[in-house]
């Protein structure tokens, strides 16, 4: 199983970036997604995150109203829109793939820095 992120960079506050996460190895379907993130120094948080079917959508409080999470089942990809970004935003971004029994599968992260 794999799960390689993609989109980070540099943007100044107020921009957006859209983050990907391709999956392969496993079937992305029956999986809840996930974003996370770990600032320098601080301990790894999650983000948002979206169930395999149905369900409702999370988001921690520090995220809401301007992230959004989505999946394409058919493209084996979860994807996190990042609007109104503020340099407090500034982390490591990972997503996971989860199923109970399963197990949970990890990225290798993209780095995503807001400054002006």
């Amino acid at each position: 199983a794999q799960l390689v992120e993609s989109g980070g960079g540099l943007v100044q506050p107020g921009g957006s970036l859209r983050l990907s996460c391709v999956a392969s190895g496993f079937t992305f379907s029956w999986y809840a997604m996930s974003w996370h993130r770990q600032a320098p120094g601080k301990e790894r948080e999650l983000v948002a995150s979206i169930p395999s079917a149905g369900g409702s959508i999370d988001y921690s409080n520090s995220v809401k109203g301007r992230f959004t999470i989505s999946r394409d089942n058919a493209k084996n990809t979860v994807y996190l829109q990042m609007n109104s970004l503020k340099p407090e935003d500034t982390a490591v971004y990972y997503c996971s793939a989860k199923r109970v029994w399963f197990g949970e599968y990890w990225g290798q992260g993209t780095h995503v820095t807001v400054s002006s």
